[in-house]
């Protein structure tokens, strides 16, 4: 088998998170498995190969969660149907999935004693960031923050960014919501490469409280 041809085995990062290969039907995003006492949940779609498979069916997964809507893989439909998983995703996003039943919401819905997930609207109308406090504090954040070449976390301007100032304002609201000690780790859907192997960015409430939000508010467009 040639190294193209390789099937990535999902990484563990901590205790209880893995994370998968980049898909290719989600524009090479990531995506991550937490593992819970009270039920798994899947962050965005991996790619569905035979490893991946096997992998969820063996772990389990009570829900799949779906951060923008380009997280959502052409295979959503066949996944929710091996796995019996219940599909989680921010209301503004939810008519794009009719022939799938879903779990919508507004503003925030928990999932366990120890995550949640809330409205981050910006990178994408529903775009959403889903939080799990072990280990300081993780936060799944879709493309709504992503690590920059300098390996620096930040919100960026693309193309396809839906509504840029909202998503600025959306950051802030991470900062008012968290605080040093509970926002530690970032798990970001894109841009991972900038990680330089190391699966996760530390410091993250210190990262993005450096940054210069209204400075920010007139990047250009990057591709």
């Amino acid at each position: 088998m040639s190294n193209s041809q390789v099937i990535k085995q999902p990484r563990l990062l901590l205790e209880g998170l893995f994370a998968f290969a980049p898909n290719r039907d989600t524009l090479g995003g990531v995506s991550y498995l937490i593992v819970e006492n009270s039920g798994n949940i899947l962050i965005d779609c991996p790619p569905w190969d035979i490893v991946n498979q096997d992998f969820l069916q063996e772990k389990g997964v009570r829900w799949l969660f779906l951060t923008h809507r380009t997280g959502h893989g052409k295979a959503l439909k066949l996944m929710k149907n091996t796995l019996g998983c219940e599909i989680i995703l921010q209301e503004q996003e939810a008519y794009l999935l009719p022939e799938i039943p879903v779990t919508s919401f507004a503003q925030d819905i928990h999932l366990s004693p120890n995550s949640f997930a809330f409205w981050s609207a910006g990178y994408s109308p529903g775009s959403a960031c889903f939080y799990w406090s072990n280990h300081g504090g993780v936060l799944f954040s879709g493309r709504h923050i992503l690590p920059n070449p300098e390996g620096n976390a930040v919100p960026l301007r693309t193309a396809k960014t839906f509504h840029w100032y909202r998503q600025l304002k959306n950051v802030q609201a991470i900062l008012d919501r968290f605080q040093p000690e509970t926002l530690n780790y970032l798990a970001p859907c894109a841009n991972v490469g900038f990680l330089r192997g190391r699966g996760l960015m530390g410091d993250l409430y210190g990262q993005i409280s450096a940054l210069d939000l209204q400075e920010l508010r007139n990047n250009p467009i990057i591709d």
